[in-house]
C-alpha cells in the first residue's frame, strides 16, 4: 500500500509498506478515506522529536475491510473514526474514561501500527478503539469535521472539560493552531458567555469567530496578560486553556486566570523555566494531558451529525497522498491551519 514515509529531519514522501492485515482476533483493518497532518507531526518533520522511522500519522477515518474473530460491534462496510490512540476498554485508565493512558494501548503510527497517512491501517481492539458512524453518503464538510474528531477537535474540548468551562464561564484560548481553535469551539459548546481568543494571524481570528471568540487578543507576553486583564476589569478570566505548551503560553494563562480559575493545559509540555509558585500564589488549578478522544468522539459526532459545530473548519489545506510533502510544508510554513488528505472515496 502507499503511505507517508518519515526519512528523517524535513523528509517526508510517499512510499510503498506491507498491506496490514488481522494480526489479532480483536483487530479491524481499514481503508483510509481521510488522514490528516497533526501540528505534533511537525516535531518530527523539524527534528525536534525523535521518530522511529517508517509510516507516520494517528489522524483517520474508514471504512473497515475486514475484522478479527473476536470483534462484534463492527463489520465490513462500516465507516468509523479512529480516535488518534486506540486502547482495550477494559483496563483501570479506560474504566475511568481516560482510554488515552490504557495500559495495554498506543498511538497510531508510533511503530506497533502503520499511521493514518497511509491506504490502509490496523486498528487494534477495534471494538473498544473505533467509532461506528451512521448514515452515509456524507458531504465533504461532514467528513472534514469527522477527522478533526479524531484529535483536535477531542483535544480541544478536552482542555475546556478539564478547565471547568461551564455556563456563563469567561475563557481565555492561548494558541490559535486547531487545538486552540477547536478549544474555543469547545468553550462555546459548554456555554461560555465570553470567550477570548489569542491570535495574531487574521484567517486564525476569522475562525475563532466564527466558532464562537467573543474578543481577539493580538499581544503576546507581558502584553498579552495585560490586554486580557483590561478586557476582565483586572480580574482575570474563569478558565484558560493551554493549547501550545511553550514557557510563554502557560506563564500567559497563569498571568490571566483569576484567583481560584483553573487551566486546561493539552499543549505538549515543553517548559524549561515555568514555576509552579505562580500558579500557588494565586490557588490556580491546572489539569489536563493527553486527550481520551474515544470518551469524547460520540457525543461530539452527534453534534456534527445535527450541524450544531462543525471543527472541520480548521482544515484550510486540502491535498491527495501523493502530494503529502505538500500537507507538511504548509503546515510547516504556516500557509495552513491543518492539512487534509483525500486518501479514498467513502
Amino acid at each position: 500500500m502507499k503511505a507517508a514515509i518519515f526519512k528523517g529531519e524535513r523528509a517526508i514522501e510517499l512510499g510503498e509498506r506491507p498491506d496490514p492485515r488481522i494480526e489479532n482476533p480483536t483487530d479491524a483493518v481499514v481503508r483510509v478515506v481521510r488522514g490528516c497532518v497533526c501540528g505534533s507531526d511537525l516535531w518530527y518533520f523539524r527534528g525536534i522529536n525523535q521518530h522511529k522511522v517508517g509510516s507516520i500519522g494517528h489522524e483517520y477515518i474508514g471504512v473497515v475491510e475486514t475484522v478479527g474473530d473476536d470483534v462484534t460491534s463492527l463489520a465490513a462496510g462500516d465507516f468509523v473514526i479512529a480516535p488518534f490512540t486506540f486502547n482495550d476498554g477494559t483496563c483501570p485508565a479506560c474504566q475511568a474514561g481516560f482510554e488515552s493512558n490504557c495500559v495495554h494501548g498506543g498511538s497510531f503510527g508510533d511503530g506497533v501500527t502503520d499511521g493514518g497517512q497511509g491506504e490502509k491501517v490496523r486498528a487494534p481492539y477495534a471494538d473498544a478503539t473505533l467509532v461506528k458512524v451512521p448514515g452515509s453518503d456524507f458531504t465533504d464538510e461532514q467528513l472534514a469535521s469527522f477527522t478533526a474528531l479524531s484529535d483536535v477537535a477531542s483535544t480541544g474540548y478536552h482542555a475546556a472539560v478539564s478547565a471547568g468551562v461551564k455556563e456563563g464561564s469567561t475563557v481565555a484560548v492561548v494558541g490559535d493552531g486547531a487545538v486552540g481553535l477547536s478549544g474555543v469551539l469547545a468553550a462555546k459548546k459548554l456555554g461560555a458567555s465570553r470567550i477570548i481568543a489569542l491570535s495574531r494571524n487574521p484567517a486564525r481570528q476569522a475562525v475563532a469567530k466564527e466558532f464562537g471568540a467573543t474578543d481577539i487578543v493580538e499581544e503576546r507576553g507581558d502584553d498579552a496578560v495585560k490586554a486580557v486583564l483590561r478586557l476582565t476589569d483586572h480580574t482575570g478570566v474563569d478558565a484558560a486553556l493551554e493549547c501550545v505548551g511553550t514557557d510563554q503560553s502557560i506563564e500567559t494563562c497563569a498571568g490571566i486566570t483569576r484567583a481560584g480559575g483553573m487551566i486546561g493545559a493539552v499543549g505538549v509540555p515543553l517548559y524549561e523555566t515555568f514555576e509552579y509558585k505562580t500558579l500557588f500564589w494565586k490557588n490556580i488549578g491546572i489539569k489536563g494531558g493527553v486527550a481520551p478522544a474515544r470518551r469524547y468522539i460520540p457525543e461530539l459526532l452527534d453534534d456534527v451529525l445535527a450541524g450544531r459545530i462543525n471543527p472541520g473548519l480548521v482544515f484550510d489545506y486540502t491535498t491527495d497522498l501523493d502530494h503529502v510533502a505538500d500537507a507538511y510544508a504548509a503546515m510547516d510554513e504556516r500557509r495552513a491551519i491543518k492539512s487534509l488528505l483525500t486518501v479514498s472515496h467513502p
